[in-house]
């Protein structure tokens, strides 16, 4: 056997650790998402469009890139009101590229996704805000484990009309942010759709490499289900460095370290004020007054949530201490955790949270702040 080069090794581990290999790439028919078929094996959430019926006539079209496009079809495939989601190159240099020569030979594609969907169901507004949701856009060239030309952020756009909704929520955005955004806002100059095996990648091999988190897609505004209220794309979470410069040590410590609070030190801890909790570093509602009680414990404890959709749950714990994390949906902060020792006649559970990671909202100030839709959660 011939022995392996200092660089050809180096060259094999690179491709060993890249995100989007194509080494074990399985081929199989790419599908619609309205035409999808949900396999009870997938880790990833359901999808909200399998076997809903689209008018094709009045479908509209984006396209969006946000590093690997493997995740990024998967998580865009799951927004309710999406027909239809592939993978390919957009906006290069060359026609017709191949992966190995947009990897390689700098064509200037980036990887992109179309993303086609019913403008009734998800307006663009709406749909970039889940985009917005899952990169970073104040990466230049990078995303996730990846890093390239071909990984770069960007919003490529073929109707006019759709400029103004970009600039609004670009805007937005940017406001967010400490460091200036660097995703791309340009006319779809050309798009050539990605080899087979790219398409559906994650349906296919669901335990391969994906930088996206699905968390935000639960309780997603579905036909049909009134429950779903709560919008997660409307608060987006702010940079780490922002977060840092806003949040006191013990707020920082609780929501991005997984810390606990000491019991009896929250100021939320015995105080039963009419309103609503929220997630101190996005805003989103989790928590209402009503369902507040006094557990005793010296944390703040309730007995649900706001709507079942805004948090979310972990296993945490190990060999018989196991017990259930509580984080929020949007923010994906640590709140606390969940037991089963609450009022027997309000269902059982107490949800005992870290006053550090809740801003209280009163009942006066919900209209004002934007929680008026939800006075009756407090009432």
């Amino acid at each position: 056997m011939k022995k392996l080069s200092f660089a050809g090794f180096i060259v094999l581990v690179l491709l060993v650790l890249s995100g989007c290999s194509t080494s074990n790439a399985s081929e199989s028919s790419s599908s619609a998402s309205g035409q999808a078929t949900n396999t009870s094996t997938s880790k990833f959430p359901d999808n909200p469009n399998v076997d809903l019926e689209f008018d094709t006539d009045k479908l509209q079209d984006i396209y969006l890139a946000g590093g690997c496009f493997w995740g990024v079809e998967a998580y865009m495939a799951r927004v309710y009101g999406v027909y239809d989601v592939t993978s390919g190159y957009a906006n290069g240099n060359t026609e017709n590229p191949t992966y190995e020569e947009v990897i390689r030979e700098n064509t200037g594609h980036a990887e992109t996704v179309h993303v086609r969907y019913d403008p009734e169901r998800v307006d663009l507004e709406k749909l970039l805000g889940h985009y917005f949701m899952i990169i970073d856009p104040t990466l230049l060239n990078q995303q996730g484990n990846d890093r390239g030309e071909q990984y770069r952020t960007g919003i490529y756009y073929e109707n006019e009309d759709d400029r103004a909704v970009i600039d609004k929520v670009f805007a937005a955005q940017k406001e967010r942010y400490d460091e200036p955004i660097v995703t791309e806002v340009e006319l779809l100059d050309n798009y050539y759709l990605a080899e087979e095996y790219h398409q559906d990648y994650l349906e296919k091999n669901p335990d391969g490499y994906c930088h996206v988190e699905f968390d935000t897609l639960e309780g997603q505004d579905v036909e049909g289900d009134a429950q779903s209220v709560i919008d997660p794309t409307l608060y987006p979470k702010p940079s780490d460095e922002e977060l840092k410069a806003t949040l006191t040590d013990i707020q920082y410590d609780v929501t991005q370290k997984d810390d606990t609070e000491r019991a009896f030190s929250s100021e939320y801890d015995g105080f039963y004020e009419p309103g609503i909790y929220v997630d101190i570093t996005t805003g989103e509602p989790l928590f209402s007054s009503a369902d507040k009680y006094d557990s005793t414990t010296g944390w703040p404890s309730f007995t649900k949530p706001i709507d079942p959709a805004v948090v979310t749950e972990h296993d945490d714990g190990f060999l018989f201490l196991q017990q259930t994390e509580i984080r929020s949906r949007a923010g994906d902060n640590h709140l606390g955790h969940v037991f089963t020792d609450g009022p027997e006649d309000k269902g059982g559970l107490r949800y005992c949270m870290n006053g550090a990671a809740l801003l209280f909202v009163p009942e006066a100030d919900m209209e004002a702040e934007g929680y008026g839709f939800l006075l009756d959660k407090v009432n």
